[in-house]
């Protein structure tokens, strides 16, 4: 047996050993949200949408001249923001899925397994859907030329690109809900989505994870470098549209003064780089931040 074919029969195992154990995970530990969450329990008193210290303006004078309800109000706003901002993510990444499954064999775990995470990602859709109607918040949709940057990414996005990109949506927002769901001041409604997300989504960044790696040592350095700004850009884009301006009007502020108090702001900008902290490393390693595209990464306060 050629290195070449035993390399290729080595993946393909290792893949479908990784495939059966989130096949398996997917069976033991899933969610209905329509079932799993009360949407008709009545919203807590005094509780916030997120933790108060990750809300953008926490820490500025516009967040000291804020009354405890304003301030309450505000962060279940941008906890709907961020939500919409992975709601928009994950219908990209259910279709580079559906593309990617398209011509491959589903009778093997590892295509099984990717129909399981679209279904996974379908209901996180309905479930991010339902947590803003029950609050009672605007469709923060991110700005039109995120929406036709999206539309471009998930028709090219293909290998590392479409993995890593994905990877950044998912380990971004999983950071702040793991976070969320332990905090007892945060409303017991955003506690069990982020609960639902969290637990289905390790399965997800695990595939994504363990797919980049068997990837990237294969690239050449035109693919590697194509790769790399792709990401770059889908870094840039998810990062700075998970507060839409929007958010600071239901609170009486000037959506561009209070926007550019949150990019000012260095606490906000420091829970960014915290909430890719185990993202960044990894795509270091695999060769997917460096040269000229790691300038967006840094214009998005992720490094």
């Amino acid at each position: 047996m050629s290195a070449e074919t035993l390399s290729v029969t080595t993946d393909h195992e290792a893949r479908e050993s990784t495939a059966k154990r989130l096949l398996r995970s997917s069976l033991q530990h899933s969610y209905e949200p329509n079932l799993d969450i009360d949407w008709d329990a009545p919203l807590v008193d005094g509780a916030y949408g997120m933790p108060a210290h990750r809300v953008s303006l926490y820490g500025t004078e516009l967040w000291d001249q804020l009354t405890e309800e304003q301030r309450i109000t505000l962060s279940i706003h941008e906890v709907c923001s961020i939500a919409r901002v992975g709601l928009w993510f994950e219908i990209i990444l259910m279709q580079m899925l559906l593309r990617y499954a398209y011509d491959r064999d589903p009778r093997t775990q590892h295509i099984q397994y990717a129909l399981t995470e679209i279904a996974d990602e379908c209901r996180h859709s309905v479930m991010f859907a339902k947590m803003t109607e029950r609050y009672g918040v605007p469709d923060y949709r991110p700005r039109w030329h995120t929406q036709q940057a999206g539309r471009v990414f998930k028709a090219i996005a293909s290998g590392s690109a479409m993995f890593a990109g994905t990877l950044v949506a998912e380990e971004i927002t999983d950071q702040l809900q793991r976070e969320g769901m332990k905090d007892d001041t945060v409303q017991p409604l955003t506690r069990m989505v982020s609960k639902i997300h969290v637990t289905e989504e390790a399965r997800h960044v695990r595939y994504a994870r363990e797919e980049l790696a068997r990837i990237t040592p294969k690239q050449n350095w035109l693919e590697r470098a194509v790769g790399r700004w792709l990401t770059a850009v889908s870094a840039h884009r998810i990062a700075t549209n998970l507060i839409h301006p929007d958010v600071y009007r239901s609170v009486g502020l000037d959506p561009k003064v209070a926007r550019k108090a949150a990019r000012n702001n260095p606490h906000h900008q420091e829970t960014i780089r915290w909430s890719a902290r185990k993202l960044v490393p990894f795509l270091r390693e695999q060769g997917m931040i460096s040269g000229p595209s790691e300038i967006l990464w840094r214009k998005a306060f992720l490094v």
